[in-house]
């Protein structure tokens, strides 16, 4: 897997800024929306602290943000293209997930492609995604174990199923095995 964009990760915390901005909230209303300290948000912003993607889906909720829209957004100018070198790679500094985003950025399509691995052991509770329309989406195992907790049930997933789900309750993605697990995620806005 390829070495983390230095440079896309440092656009995360002028891409959030920029996204509060143009959604009008002032640091006050966003730590109040989504439970995260004021004195946080403005040290992301700053690129003096690396979210963890469950503090970043905090942050977005209340934006009415996606982690994949966030991400598109974040990244170069439109192409049909975009080669495994040119994809933004993330890596959460909690659970040590990487998330490629993999879509060619800038189309008004309606769904984004992501390349996820997740460590063995790891878990990621993410916060539920509140929009308009409501968002949906496809986990698809590549390779190893994946428990997924969601839309009020417990799955447990081997290389080759594929889970769909919405994006409006909490969800957990957990790797019970001692491998990493890999898995694309089709996300589409309805």
């Amino acid at each position: 897997m390829e070495i983390l964009n230095d440079e896309f990760e440092k656009t995360i915390g002028q891409s959030l800024k920029a996204l509060r901005m143009a959604r009008a909230m002032t640091l006050d209303q966003l730590a109040t929306a989504s439970g995260v300290s004021r004195a946080m948000i403005s040290k992301i912003e700053r690129g003096e602290a690396s979210p963890t993607a469950v503090l970043l889906a905090r942050l977005l909720a209340p934006l009415k943000e996606t982690l994949s829209g966030f991400f598109a957004a974040a990244s170069e100018a439109p192409s049909p293209l975009r080669r495994l070198g040119e994809q933004p790679v993330w890596r959460d500094p909690e659970t040590g997930y990487v998330r490629r985003a993999v879509s060619p950025p800038g189309f008004a399509i309606a769904t984004d492609l992501v390349d996820v691995t997740l460590p063995p052991g790891a878990r990621a509770a993410m916060p539920p995604v509140v929009s308009e329309p409501q968002q949906t989406q496809y986990v698809w195992l590549l390779e190893g174990r994946l428990i997924m907790e969601c839309d009020g049930a417990r799955h447990a997933m081997e290389a080759g199923d594929c889970l769909y789900m919405t994006l409006s309750q909490g969800t957990v993605f957990e790797n019970p095995g001692s491998q990493a697990c890999r898995y694309a995620v089709i996300l589409r806005k309805n």
